[in-house]
């Protein structure tokens, strides 16, 4: 884990609010230099800190209102099995994000698409294809409540 300094902190939410603030307002903000403040991100980046930049699109405005939650339990859980299921779901575009969790289910799968024809689509041409799923549990989403992208970053006592 890295550790963050004030002016860290400081820079990282300013980020996450805007990653395409000009050099101008973040070193306003931190009260810097440009060099400083490009070391200080370039570090940063160096360390894994920011892993990348990336624009925040809403799933509704380009055609991709449902979003579900789909839970997979896996049939063996060696570690030749667990690596292919890795890897097999990393390639499938739909899922946005995967967890591996604690408790009843292995896995919890994130995936967008357009509509239901397109998930009971997607379930039986790519999903069930994925080798070792023993069960699969789907929630849809009918509302969002809170989304946000920015981590609550606090510095280390």
């Amino acid at each position: 884990m890295a550790r963050l300094d004030e002016t860290d902190v400081k820079l990282l939410k300013a980020l996450q609010k805007n990653a395409k603030a000009s050099a101008k307002e973040l070193c306003d903000l931190l009260n810097l230099s440009k060099t400083p403040v490009y070391e200080r991100i370039h570090r940063l980046e160096r360390e894994g800190v920011i892993k990348g930049y990336s624009a925040v699109i809403d799933n509704k405005e380009v055609g991709l209102p449902l979003v579900v939650f789909c839970n997979v339990s896996l049939t063996m859980h060696d570690d030749a099995h667990i690596e292919r299921f890795k890897r097999d779901i990393s390639e499938i575009e739909e899922i946005m994000e995967c967890y591996s969790t604690g408790g009843f289910y292995d896995f919890l799968l994130k995936i967008v698409l357009r509509d239901l024809d397109e998930y009971n689509t997607f379930v039986f041409e790519k999903l069930t294809k994925v080798h070792g799923i023993a069960k699969m549990q789907s929630s849809f989403v009918l509302s969002e409540i809170k989304k946000i992208t920015e981590l609550n970053i606090t510095i280390d006592p």
